[in-house]
């Protein structure tokens, strides 16, 4: 993702702490005080320009939803998009940090849902540990996860696709569904990325999954 620096993005995003919360790692365990009512608690890693989980909230007010964007040209863009709505979203909030400290701002077993939009598939094998789908990654996301909770995946790249049904699998994961198409099936409620408008236009097939880890329903 190529975006221009923005360098007042920073300060902005400190004006607005009720939306871009300054200390997560404080908020560890405390999400229910951090939202206007206790809900059940859905994660974006990766959040980008906000498209995605602005859309959600607005679905599912019954829900609470985090993103975490590691740059704050982008997630700026994403607290702009949250500003410009005509309608409040209390029950969203970003955090601005890499999503490998996962686990340093949720406690064990706390999250329904862990959603991986159009991660970056870092294509080359030296690489593979910075996919977020790669082990090192869903170790953490099994931490964090409650028992029943489930990792929703869509991407365009079928290369990271592939690795991410082999590595969910080798890890001991088990699919509830895959999508070798998904706007050429039924499914209903898709809310589109940025990324997922402009790859849909081209015709390019979007690939998505919903995952979660047997061994804690043992």
């Amino acid at each position: 993702m190529r975006v221009r620096h923005k360098p007042w993005a920073i300060d902005m995003i400190k004006d607005y702490p009720n939306i871009v919360i300054p200390e997560p790692d404080q908020a560890q365990g405390k999400w229910d005080q951090v939202f206007d009512q206790a809900q059940p608690l859905h994660v974006e890693v990766g959040t980008g320009k906000g498209q995605f989980l602005i859309g959600m909230a607005k679905a599912h007010p019954e829900i609470n939803y985090v993103g975490i964007e590691m740059y704050s040209d982008v997630l700026v863009m994403a607290l702009q998009k949250v500003l410009d709505e005509d309608q409040d979203l209390p029950n969203l909030r970003f955090i601005r940090s890499d999503g490998r400290e996962i686990s340093n701002f949720f406690e064990a077993h706390s999250l329904d849902r862990i959603y991986l939009n159009f991660s970056d598939p870092w294509p080359k094998r030296r690489h593979t540990k910075r996919r977020l789908t790669s082990p090192n990654f869903l170790a953490q996301y099994q931490e964090v996860l409650k028992p029943e909770g489930e990792i929703h995946f869509k991407t365009d790249n079928q290369g990271l696709f592939e690795y991410s049904l082999a590595s969910m699998s080798q890890y001991g994961m088990a699919f509830r569904q895959v999508w070798l198409d998904l706007h050429a099936s039924d499914f209903e409620g898709n809310i589109m990325t940025e990324y997922e408008e402009k790859f849909a236009a081209k015709g390019q097939p979007i690939y998505r999954l919903e995952a979660y880890y047997p061994q804690h329903e043992s």
